[in-house]
């Protein structure tokens, strides 16, 4: 299964982002969108941005993957 991830995106450089998730930084690839801007949200997946996304979206989306982590079985 594939996932993607929201991330808040921190600064932008060239065809790479300073991503945020969680409070965790990481380096995203921008090859695949245009116009990404620091403060805006992308979906994550393998290193790529492959959609921006409102952050509404992005926040309920983490809550989920937070909330289904926590319930996750031992």
């Amino acid at each position: 299964m594939c996932l993607a991830i929201p991330a808040k995106v921190l600064s932008v450089e060239g065809a790479s982002a300073v991503v945020s998730i969680e409070e965790v930084e990481y380096t995203a690839s921008l090859l695949l969108l245009d116009g990404v801007m620091p403060g805006d949200y992308i979906m994550l997946h393998a290193g790529f941005a492959i959609e921006k996304v409102d952050p509404e979206y992005a926040a309920e989306t983490l809550r989920l993957l937070v909330e289904m982590e926590k319930n996750r079985p031992e």
